[in-house]
């Protein structure tokens, strides 16, 4: 299977005074057409700004991005248009993200009117084809987005996703602000699509239960790195990284016989605001040793199994 996106050493710093936030730092993996690569990590660790750096909604700092065997780091403006045709996106707020001045058939054509390649008869042909791939009846193609509720809003968005049929689809999130039945519905109708169409996704959560359950791997991420990647069933059977032990044991078990112990991080978290080059998770770790206050980088102590902590092999002993 050949690699539809490769993200090498990607880097998006922002400006704060005389300082630079470190949101995402040095980001690297690759992934192949039709599957799912799921990033999970507490809020404010780059999650969503990595998916915007790749969209190019955010422009990179440093590194690359290359999709479809090409290097779109730095697109011309019509090479960007071209790109945004492949490459979509499906927002966290099925209502913020949704224009609330045009209707749902409204929404659905506007990408399909801007990219300009049908006639209008197609494009109403194409936005009913639309709805009903993503399980809206054509009912409600006169409404607006404040008369319908939030499963059917994000159905909405995720349409306009797939107007204009691409290969890679960020998922920012898009069960999040919704009740657990409708959540389930989403990510089903997300897997029917991505089986039907051999979509890619990078699904972004901080659900590990949601990202288990549609993800071929999983990336973990902490201040702007990753701090462990692998296969799902094999991150969730064996965790290396400390960081990635108190999260996966935060998981709650409905079987009172079978409960978990529950890791408590303490200590303070470090400020992405211009980090030293030690590990940025020592400071809650209960492993540290002075052997954290090195750069940590992703080893591969196991096929496609990678980790970023020096202490994980006595760890995991």
């Amino acid at each position: 299977m050949s690699a539809l996106l490769e993200v090498r050493n990607l880097k998006k710093y922002f400006k704060t005074g005389g300082a630079w936030l470190h949101a995402v730092d040095g980001i690297n993996f690759t992934l192949n057409e039709g599957k799912t690569l799921g990033v999970v990590g507490e809020s404010g660790c780059g999650k969503t700004t990595l998916g915007r750096v790749i969209l190019h909604l955010l422009e990179p700092t440093d590194g690359q991005v290359i999709f479809d065997g090409k290097d779109w780091t730095n697109p011309k403006k019509t090479e960007l248009a071209k790109m945004r045709e492949e490459m979509q996106i499906i927002f966290q707020d099925p209502y913020a993200s949704l224009n609330p001045r045009m209707s749902v058939s409204e929404i659905i054509m506007e990408p399909l009117i801007l990219q300009g390649k049908l006639s209008k008869a197609q494009i109403r042909e194409e936005t009913v084809r639309l709805m009903d791939t993503v399980g809206l009846a054509v009912r409600f193609g006169n409404a607006y987005p404040h008369e319908l509720d939030g499963g059917r809003r994000q159905r909405i968005g995720v349409a306009r996703a797939l107007a204009l049929n691409p290969k890679f689809i960020v998922c920012d999130e898009p069960v999040s602000a919704l009740d657990v039945s409708i959540q389930a519905q989403i990510i089903n109708l997300l897997l029917d699509l991505q089986e039907e169409y051999g979509l890619a996704y990078m699904f972004v959560t901080h659900d590990l239960s949601v990202v288990n359950y549609i993800s071929d791997d999983i990336m973990v991420m902490y201040l702007g790195q990753a701090v462990e990647k692998a296969p799902a069933e094999e991150l969730f059977d064996r965790p290396l990284h400390p960081y990635t032990k108190a999260l996966l044991s935060a998981i709650p078990i409905p079987d009172i016989h079978n409960q978990t112990k529950r890791i408590i991080m303490q200590g303070e978290i470090t400020s992405p605001i211009n980090p030293k080059p030690g590990c940025r998770f020592m400071d809650r770790c209960q492993y540290i040793s002075p052997e954290c206050a090195n750069p940590q980088t992703l080893e591969e102590p196991s096929p496609n199994h990678f980790v970023a902590c020096c202490r994980s092999n006595i760890i995991n002993t």
